[in-house]
């Protein structure tokens, strides 16, 4: 985030039900890609002009043009994957009863090649439509980690560490791209990072031969390394899950802050959960670096109800007992709908509620 920039966008959003329903018309062959694309791009238009009447200082497309917030490495578009479930991870409800176990859809079994970048085309049509600066999101290398198998990927890479490293390398390609194009505000997701808080969601990289102290280390510098990139602000995002509205991981910072914040010295705003008491407290905002930004995520995208500014602008005065008020932003928690079937239960005008919210506290505080 910029400085000067205070209210901030996650990056994903709900898909309008009519492009729900152009998709499905595109896939069963009844609508023709040129008429596809004319439904697709108004959409992006709407959110666009949504998030700028929401008062945001910078917008997103939504991620409407993709299935999921991690396309660039697990998507039709990317080879060296295969189609065979991954290690499970754990989605959590507030019904228990509720929890669901995903399974990546592809173990990687070659080399990871791009044939085309996604992002260029979804930079270049949203900064012709918005009036505010663009963001555009890239997932962390590290999230391929549910795609490797010790059986299987070892045919490629003989250690996930090289298989990150070439997902790093494909990142970093759409990075400077996007660079060339002008973009100057790109967040990279990071689920990885974002649930090792959890001891339950540790065990199973440690079982796939991932230890944590590498991933902390290693790891980290080789999700730092596609943000070197001149001219442009890189945001990490510390996702803790997210898939209609249930979550993978609980915990706060305070076990990987001085691992994260400091050792990453390319990315310059830090935008991290805190919704609820899944993300403990903000003491380890102490950690933070004087020279990066934080954006808070105080804004549920997960429940329906709308927090009372106020109780969000007193969240604020807290957590600027240990960061200056001006180096902190504000944003939802996570984004709406980071995978296109998995929206929250929330309905899009609660969205649209939940981004107004933001432009106003951050108006109020800055």
């Amino acid at each position: 985030m910029p400085a000067g920039y205070h209210a901030d966008v996650i990056g994903s959003l709900m898909r309008p039900r009519y492009l729900w329903e152009a998709r499905a018309a595109l896939d069963g062959g009844q609508m023709p890609p040129r008429e596809f694309k004319r439904i697709e791009d108004r959409a992006v238009d709407q959110v666009i002009a949504m998030q700028e009447g929401c008062g945001l200082d910078v917008v997103s497309d939504g991620e409407l043009r993709r299935f999921s917030f991690l396309d660039q490495l697990l998507g039709s578009d990317v080879e060296g994957g295969t189609l065979k479930e991954g290690a499970a991870v754990r989605f959590h409800a507030q019904d228990p009863a509720e929890d669901w176990e995903w399974h990546p859809p592809v173990t990687i079994t070659g080399k990871i090649r791009a044939r085309r970048m996604i992002t260029p085309e979804e930079y270049a049509y949203a900064r012709g439509r918005a009036r505010r600066p663009v963001k555009v999101t890239l997932p962390s290398p590290l999230v391929l980690y549910g795609a490797w198998s010790p059986e299987l990927s070892t045919a490629a890479y003989a250690d996930p560490w090289e298989m990150f490293t070439d997902a790093a390398a494909l990142m970093r390609d759409e990075a400077r791209e996007l660079a060339r194009l002008g973009c100057t505000y790109i967040q990279i997701d990071s689920p990885d990072l974002g649930t090792l808080v959890d001891p339950e969601n540790r065990e199973p990289r440690e079982s796939l031969g991932m230890p944590t102290e590498r991933t902390l280390t290693e790891g980290v510098d080789i999700i730092n390394s596609v943000a070197d990139v001149p001219g442009v602000t890189f945001g990490l995002h510390l996702c803790k899950g997210n898939y209609q509205s249930k979550w993978i991981a609980a915990g706060g910072y305070d076990e990987t802050a001085d691992k994260i914040f400091g050792r990453m010295s390319n990315i310059d705003v830090f935008l991290l959960e805190y919704e609820d008491e899944r993300s403990g407290s903000f003491e380890p905002l102490a950690k933070m670096p004087d020279d990066k930004m934080v954006v808070l995520g105080l804004v549920s995208s997960k429940r329906s109800e709308v927090e009372p500014a106020d109780t969000v602008i007193g969240r604020i005065d807290e957590a600027a007992r240990y960061v200056d008020r001006e180096r902190l932003g504000l944003s939802t928690q996570c984004g709406f709908a980071s995978v296109s079937i998995g929206a929250n239960l929330i309905s899009e005008d609660t969205q649209q509620r939940k981004l107004e919210l933001v432009g106003e506290v951050a108006r109020r505080v800055w």
